[in-house]
């Protein structure tokens, strides 16, 4: 069924991509950190703990993979797919702390008018690194897309940073010989963007723990699917959705004639939740009104 094939793609999609992230984020670091201690630049060196930092967060899609796969229980009635959100606002918590950081040491190179000869390896160092980090974000961003996954979407975030931070830092070392203040400046812009993408990654899983509306595409579907199953006459209205992972709860109201005997109108109830369940994977339940209760209100 489409529905179980979607879940086993999300939880291979998570493992492939985490182990991937991992193995790609140490070997970048080591190359860059080895490049920023040769060089003496604390963009790059920067750079390279950024990029460290991804196989933490790597290491946190792999953990909240593995918890959003348990099944519910008595204290998890909906299962535990909303780990899936609480490891990407951990990643965007990481990815903001590491930007601090870098914020503070640029400041302190600007303060010490500190400058950086940059080479050949520098540059080397920083196109592979653009390359690899971009390559492995469009990776993320593809699997995140196929699961509707967050933390997938978070981690391509965090490699997409690293991408943009590396192309700037790439940038900066062709101007390096003409400004002595280049590479705290590039240091500062780094941890701007790796802010920039912490905000949203934390705001973006934040609005999702606390409750989210259902999207007009959400409503339009389920509102096809009931006419499709029975007629336009039930007015379906007055939806709520509630997520958790890969498990939708959804309630919406239907209106059904007065003198309908309740076990009809029950058969109706049922074969939508069935319908629905069938076609989109949601858990709903569905409240009825008599039909002169029409107001529609979404």
């Amino acid at each position: 069924m489409k529905n179980s094939r979607w879940k086993l793609d999300k939880s291979n999609w998570a493992y492939v991509e985490g182990w991937l992230s991992i193995a790609g984020n140490v070997l970048l670091f080591a190359l860059k950190y080895w490049a920023g201690l040769a060089t003496g630049s604390i963009a790059i060196i920067a750079d390279a703990w950024h990029t460290l930092s991804d196989s933490l967060s790597s290491v946190i899609v792999l953990i909240g993979a593995k918890i959003s796969k348990k099944p519910a229980d008595e204290d998890h009635p909906f299962g535990h797919g909303r780990a899936d959100l609480i490891s990407a606002f951990i990643i965007g918590i990481l990815l903001l702390l590491v930007a601090f950081e870098f914020i503070m040491q640029s400041y302190e190179t600007l303060i010490n008018r500190e400058s950086t000869t940059f080479g050949t390896l520098a540059i080397v160092v920083m196109i592979v690194s653009v390359v690899t980090k971009e390559l492995l974000a469009q990776f993320a961003y593809y699997g995140a897309r196929k699961t509707n996954s967050k933390v997938l979407r978070a981690d391509a975030w965090h490699h997409r940073s690293d991408a943009i931070s590396s192309l700037v830092i790439l940038v900066g070392i062709f101007l390096g010989n003409y400004f002595w203040w280049i590479d705290g400046a590039l240091g500062m812009i780094v941890a701007l963007l790796i802010g920039h993408a912490a905000y949203q990654i934390i705001s973006d899983s934040i609005h999702s723990l606390l409750g989210e509306s259902p999207s007009a595409t959400m409503i339009e579907e389920v509102k096809q699917c009931c006419v499709k199953l029975h007629s336009d006459t039930l007015v379906p209205h007055h939806f709520h959705a509630h997520t958790y992972g890969d498990h939708t709860e959804l309630t919406f109201h239907i209106c059904l004639p007065n003198d309908m005997p309740i076990q009809d109108a029950h058969e109706i109830a049922s074969k939508l939740e069935d319908g629905i369940r069938e076609e989109f994977g949601y858990v709903s339940t569905i409240h009825i009104e008599p039909l002169e209760y029409d107001e529609i209100r979404e």
